[in-house]
């Protein structure tokens, strides 16, 4: 049977990123909405029906206000005494009950290309992956500066597809020295490498991988998830989509703001903010020399 992805898993519970997903913004249809409901709505366009959210313990009544409409669609797991991301992920296995499931972080916003020929971000790895019965990670051309912020993949274009990788290596937060050695993707561009873009299509092998780390780790350890997809590309055919589209950290500094402009821009108000801006930017001052 072809793959049929009916569910999404959010990673929420980390201690850094508990409040980012409940930030107000105005999306692209001029609406306000906290950021959780920006990312279910993603996962909602893509045909999920269920989405699954890892929270920490006393979290679920925020989250739930913070998911407006969709809050019936909602099951909160809970992450307490928490062992990292792959922890996290694990938390979920009964929730997405051995099928496959689209996972995404709770720190990250998503806008696809504004060309109009392109779905949005999740539709279009969701499609890559019941296309190809397998699971697909979302990559992006990244510079060499930001490799110490994601994971990375290393692999071989897939013949006759301009964006679509068979992953071989995947490493997290490498090095320069690591990513030029390990990581080199033909085609690519020199000193850019492909970086995970926080969404994933995973099939129920990772859930096993995962919870096999978790026992063989020592008790206290962080489970990460990058360690689990290496494994997985060892088992399975596993591919990485070049999306036609952005990922906005609202994590880091100034990343709620170049968020929130990006929405605007690729939204039904982007002429009105466009206006805006460029008037705010010929009425600043530029500062006085120290």
């Amino acid at each position: 049977m072809a793959m049929k992805i009916q569910k999404a898993l959010i990673t929420a519970a980390g201690s850094s990123q508990r409040a980012l997903p409940l930030q107000r913004l105005v999306d692209r249809d001029g609406v306000e909405k906290a950021a959780l409901q920006v990312i279910v709505e993603e996962v909602l366009a893509a045909g999920v029906e269920r989405v699954g959210v890892v929270v920490c313990p006393g979290d679920e009544k925020p989250y739930a206000t913070a998911a407006g409409p969709h809050a019936g669609r909602l099951t909160f797991v809970e992450q307490a005494n928490p062992r990292g991301y792959g922890d996290a992920l694990l938390r979920g296995e009964a929730f997405v009950a051995g099928e496959p499931f689209v996972h995404l972080v709770s720190d990250h916003l998503y806008v696809s290309a504004g060309d109009g020929a392109h779905a949005r971000c999740a539709q279009e790895l969701v499609a890559a992956a019941e296309a190809n019965d397998c699971a697909v990670s979302a990559v992006q051309s990244t510079r060499e500066s930001a490799l110490p912020l994601y994971g990375a993949i290393g692999g071989h274009r897939v013949a006759q597809q301009q964006r679509l990788y068979e992953v071989e290596t995947v490493l997290e937060k490498p090095t320069p020295t690591q990513a030029e050695q390990r990581l080199t993707v033909p085609g690519l561009r020199g000193g850019h490498y492909l970086c995970f873009f926080g969404m994933h299509v995973l099939t129920p092998a990772v859930m096993t991988i995962l919870r096999n780390q978790r026992e063989a780790a020592p008790q206290g350890e962080m489970i990460s998830l990058s360690p689990a997809l290496a494994e997985l590309a060892r088992r399975e055919r596993y591919l990485a989509l070049e999306i036609a589209g952005l990922r906005y950290n609202i994590g880091v500094t100034y990343g709620t703001l170049n968020a929130q402009l990006a929405l605007a821009m690729a939204g039904k108000d982007r002429e009105e903010v466009l206006a805006q801006l460029v008037e705010l930017l010929a009425t600043q001052k530029a500062p006085r020399p120290a």
